[in-house]
């Protein structure tokens, strides 16, 4: 079975002649790729720094319960300080098992305070609510 049989000759190239996008075609596409990129690059960038917030006030939780804990289990009073450190361990006593970091590159406060929330050096949005 040919081609041909199917399609009649007088329009074969008329059909089939025209092969490939012309500049303008590939410059509407680039265009629209650009309109989107513009579009979204933004909303992801805004949303891996609301996960690193989010991330680093998981962590402070973190610390503050472990803090609370330590205070319990020594009977230290309210205002008693605790390192960091201290939390962090292997041994029976351990109330974090590895040290947490913050996703932004901020740093905890070393010495914390029963009763008082841990801090974050990045500032405001790396805090825990009150």
């Amino acid at each position: 079975m040919k081609l041909a049989k199917f399609v009649s000759g007088a329009n074969l190239p008329a059909r089939w002649g025209r092969k490939g996008f012309t500049l303008v075609e590939i410059m509407i596409v680039v265009l629209i790729i650009g309109i989107l990129l513009a579009i979204a690059v933004p909303n992801f960038i805004k949303a891996r720094e609301t996960s690193r917030t989010k991330s680093c006030i998981a962590n402070l939780k973190q610390i503050d319960a472990a803090t609370e804990q330590w205070a319990m289990d020594n009977k230290a009073s309210q205002g008693a300080t605790v390192a960091l450190t201290a939390l962090v361990g292997t041994g029976t006593t351990t109330y974090i098992k590895n040290t947490p970091t913050c996703a932004s590159g901020g740093t905890y406060t070393a010495s914390l305070a029963v009763g008082t929330a841990p801090t974050c050096s990045i500032g405001t949005s790396h805090a825990l609510p009150t």
